[in-house]
């Protein structure tokens, strides 16, 4: 994979990553995916999404801080997230990814410790050299902040697929933003958004074999003229 393929391949191309290789992505291409994602579009231009990527020995000492903040049921989230406030066909299409991503490693629905076992690679970030958490400043009722750090997020996924990387967001790791602002000290005013791991994707494990479909065009689209 090149940063010349067609912007069409790319968007297609791109899926969420949940394994990774662990070896880490050399320091340019990583600035280089960095400043691709610079390049978003916000409200007036504020640019409010404030960007910390975790590598190395800080990156292991995180996720170990994160794994003891939730054997001790510490949740922390600075905004509310509840799957079970899904309804309708957002529930169906919600319950679908978790069905296939259960079938593609094994796991069977009934068996609850590989379901949680499964869940909590989300906090060893699927493996990923790298973690790069999304910070935001409070205004307002947050939803042009979010809005913003979210056209952000979307350009970084799409440089990285160019680059023949992966990545994946995860909201999961926004319920830990107490332990990670204490781990990185980053100021209290910051808030967590979610995360996105990356690095090479190891396309061989089964975690990354299934894709899921996306809704037609007329379930999202409505032509006015």
């Amino acid at each position: 994979m090149s940063a010349s393929m067609l912007f069409k391949d790319v968007v297609r191309e791109r899926h969420s990553v949940r394994h990774f290789l662990p070896h880490p992505i050399p320091e340019e291409i990583l600035r280089s995916v960095l400043e691709d994602a610079q390049r978003s579009p916000s409200n007036c231009n504020t640019q409010p999404w404030q960007t910390h990527v975790v590598s190395g020995a800080k990156r292991d000492a995180l996720s170990k801080a994160i794994l003891a903040a939730d054997d001790t049921g510490q949740l922390t989230p600075d905004f509310s997230f509840d799957t079970r406030d899904f309804h309708g066909v957002y529930h169906e299409r919600s319950k679908a990814q978790g069905a296939a991503y259960y079938q593609a490693i094994g796991v069977k629905r009934e068996d609850f410790n590989q379901r949680r076992d499964a869940s909590r690679r989300n906090l060893e970030f699927f493996g990923a050299p790298h973690v790069a958490l999304l910070f935001m400043p409070k205004v307002g009722d947050n939803v042009r902040v979010a809005g913003d750090t979210g056209m952000y997020a979307q350009t970084l996924l799409l440089s990285l697929t160019a680059h023949g990387l992966g990545g994946i967001p995860q909201t999961m790791l926004g319920f830990y933003a107490e332990t990670i602002r204490q781990e990185l000290d980053i100021d209290p005013s910051m808030k967590l958004l979610f995360g996105i791991s990356l690095g090479y994707p190891d396309r061989d494990h089964p975690a990354n074999q299934y894709r899921i479909n996306k809704a037609l065009l007329s379930e999202s689209v409505t032509f006015h003229q």
